[in-house]
């Protein structure tokens, strides 16, 4: 067989195994994979991955690109986004699809449909978020067709995008009837709020500054919540998965809900990984807000236990870029201080997802090269309803590769070393390796030695199947 590209010479990792294996794609997709030399040199590009780690391409299936929020959009959109992604072994996104006022489901697909094709260098989808009741009467047709997972935000009351516990309950028993799965932001709203307003005084704002931020989103904040959800989950039977876990506590519950055989997934986002709240008392902290924020040390821990022994089973990023001046948003000029709650929330992270992991994970013991692989792509394929096409290095799925070299290790820079518009990162000075020396999406290159080649139009909405158990 004449191939389009061969990739020889390395070192196969899949979640299941590694072995020194030679991979031959032809027309997107893995045609075969063999024992080195196994396959001849019959090809149009011949990669040498000879010293390198090669990995099924990851996906993020948490990100926000072009998202109206707080005022302003988030800074990086499906062009900038997806070549970040591809820096960082990112071969498909998902984002989050919600309705403008007064719009349905379907009109949010169309709108977020708008944003990426004939952009996107990468496969790209979205969960599609209820804001109302009425989105619930539209679930069957969107499960029908091609996209079975919907999002509810527990909070965000004042923007008019909140499910209180009776949208959470009945979107559960659609889920349960649909075979589809619902995505849950857990935080407890009144509390939450209560906290805000407590302490939202130009005193303490004064005194305190962006640490208000964490004093008003303690750990209680988040278990409280999705114990309730776990509970809205297990009364159903409807599939739920959590997104963005911060907190240890919340590790236990999906623990303990899991092994009574509650039908709930959990992710965690690398930002809770690798730093804690101290950023909050930097000179520039407001920059690290986002929802939820970092937590401790212990949580931190913890979080790594779950990656590792299974009850969190993905890690993605909750992308949500933002610049610098975006960022200063929150500064009151007139009053002489910062108001926090005006801070656009959100981090960027496309191209760090995988080399913190890689970098945190896998170089300091705390995980395999395999478990990289599966909480970093086959789990995210598999629980989004990919894992017929994503997330292995097998034959007949998607010619998604990246190729690391495990010598390799760069600091990291905004705009160098990382793609993001933001002219700012949270990792920033942090030395890691894991960065894409190749990346392949459906076999066309988008990095090539190291270097970003973006194809914007490549990437391509992708129908799903309804989520697999886990």
């Amino acid at each position: 067989m004449a191939f389009d590209t061969l990739i020889v010479h390395g070192t196969v990792h899949n979640a299941w195994g590694s072995a020194k294996a030679d991979l031959g794609i032809k027309g997107g997709v893995i045609a075969a994979v063999a024992e080195p030399g196994g396959l001849g040199s019959s090809a149009r590009r011949v990669i040498d991955a000879s010293g390198m780690d090669v990995i099924p391409g990851c996906l993020d299936v948490h990100v926000h690109l072009a998202l109206p929020f707080c005022g302003t959009v988030s800074c990086d959109d499906y062009e900038s986004g997806s070549a970040a992604a591809a820096n960082g072994c990112v071969t498909m996104v998902i984002d989050f699809a919600i309705p403008p006022a007064g719009a349905g489901l379907a009109d949010a697909h169309e709108v977020w449909r708008d944003k990426a094709e004939g952009i996107s260098s990468v496969d790209y989808a979205w969960h599609l978020a209820v804001t109302r009741r009425e989105h619930l009467a539209e679930v069957p047709a969107m499960i029908a067709r091609g996209m079975p997972t919907f999002k509810e935000f527990m909070i965000y009351e004042r923007e008019g995008w909140n499910a209180d516990d009776a949208m959470m309950f009945e979107a559960l028993e659609l889920m349960r009837l649909h075979d589809g799965m619902l995505l849950v932001h857990c935080e407890s709203p009144r509390v939450l709020d209560l906290l805000i307003d407590r302490h939202h005084t130009p005193e303490l704002m004064r005194e305190h500054g962006a640490r208000l931020h964490r004093v008003t989103r303690p750990n209680v904040v988040e278990v409280e919540a999705i114990e309730r959800a776990v509970r809205w989950c297990e009364a159903t039977g409807g599939r739920m998965y959590v997104v963005h876990m911060s907190t240890g506590e919340g590790a236990d519950l999906i623990k303990a809900a899991r092994a009574r055989g509650v039908p709930v997934l959990a992710e965690t986002c690398v930002q809770y990984l690798v730093l804690d709240d101290t950023v909050f008392d930097r000179p520039d902290g407001h920059l690290f807000a986002c929802c939820p924020q970092v937590k401790k040390p212990a949580d931190r821990a913890r979080l790594w236990r779950g990656l590792a022994d299974g009850e969190v089973c993905v890690a993605s990023t909750d992308t949500c870029s933002f610049t610098r001046e975006q960022k200063a948003m929150w500064w009151d000029h007139a009053g002489g201080y910062g108001d926090w709650t005006k801070i656009p929330m959100g981090l960027p992270g496309l191209d760090t997802m995988v080399p913190i992991v890689y970098t945190h994970g896998v170089r300091a013991g705390k995980i395999s090269i395999n478990r990289m692989v599966e909480v970093c792509s086959a789990a995210p394929a598999r629980v989004m309803g990919l894992g017929d096409r994503k997330g292995a290095l097998a034959p007949g799925f998607d010619a998604d590769v990246a190729v690391i070299d495990p010598a390799e290790t760069r600091e990291v820079i905004p705009g160098v070393s990382v793609r993001s518009r933001a002219d700012w990162n949270p990792f920033a000075g942090m030395p890691l390796g894991g960065f894409a020396r190749w990346t392949l999406c459906r076999g066309e290159v988008l990095v090539e030695e190291g270097k970003p080649t973006p194809k914007p139009g490549h990437g391509r909405f992708v129908e799903r199947r309804s989520p697999g158990r886990l």
